[in-house]
């Protein structure tokens, strides 16, 4: 057992390196600004999980600032396919598209402004993802899921980060504040459905990350 966490984690993530001076500005301004984007030690293990599957089409779920997805469209290009993001905030979106543009990623992938929930229904249901990124409202991980895991090829991955909620999924009931309550309870209640009923492992390390592989 290793005793002291958060030493580990930030151990973790200073493995992964970035050498481009763009990606690596995204990241700045998006910490500075207070985006929550993925942490480089979980985006590591991603991006591996992407790689070792050869994901061609790839659907993001929550683009932000488009700093994931840029190393989520590289995989999917790379590989003959295209990243399909999507993003409810209209600013994020914006920043998200310039993101693309400076690294041409723009005109090679599909990035979507609207409510996921009322967007994914939209996309083309012939169309099979290899690879499927969750990282959006917390509240409603169950719907997305429930809404992709139609879209995921055989064989493909599910990956879902913040699981733990800053980790108070696994606190005592008494330990989490009310204003937090609904959104622990419904992603305890989402973590149990995926261990009881789908091909589940919940692993803790960043804010608890998830994968389901069909």
């Amino acid at each position: 057992m290793i005793e002291n966490f958060l030493e580990s984690s930030k151990y973790a993530q200073e493995l992964f390196e970035i050498d481009e001076e763009i990606v690596e500005k995204i990241e700045r301004e998006s910490l500075e600004d207070k985006v929550p984007i993925i942490t480089r030690d979980v985006l590591n293990f991603m991006i591996y999980n992407a790689n070792n599957i050869n994901a061609k089409n790839i659907l993001e779920i929550g683009t932000a600032t488009g700093y994931s997805g840029l190393f989520l469209a590289r995989i999917a290009n790379k590989n003959g396919g295209e990243l399909t993001t999507i993003e409810i905030d209209e600013k994020r979106h914006k920043i998200a598209k310039e993101n693309f543009e400076k690294l041409g990623l723009l005109d090679k992938n599909e990035m979507i402004l609207g409510d996921a929930l009322e967007e994914i229904p939209k996309l083309d249901q012939s169309k099979k993802y290899d690879f499927i990124f969750l990282d959006a409202s917390k509240g409603q991980y169950l719907k997305f899921f429930e809404m992709s895991y139609g879209l995921l090829n055989e064989n493909g991955i599910i990956f879902i980060d913040n699981l733990m909620f800053r980790g108070l999924v696994a606190e005592s009931d008494e330990n989490v504040p009310k204003r937090f309550k609904t959104i622990v309870r419904r992603l305890r209640e989402f973590i149990q459905k995926l261990n009881k009923e789908y091909n589940f492992i919940l692993l803790p390390f960043g804010d608890g990350v998830g994968l389901v592989r069909k």
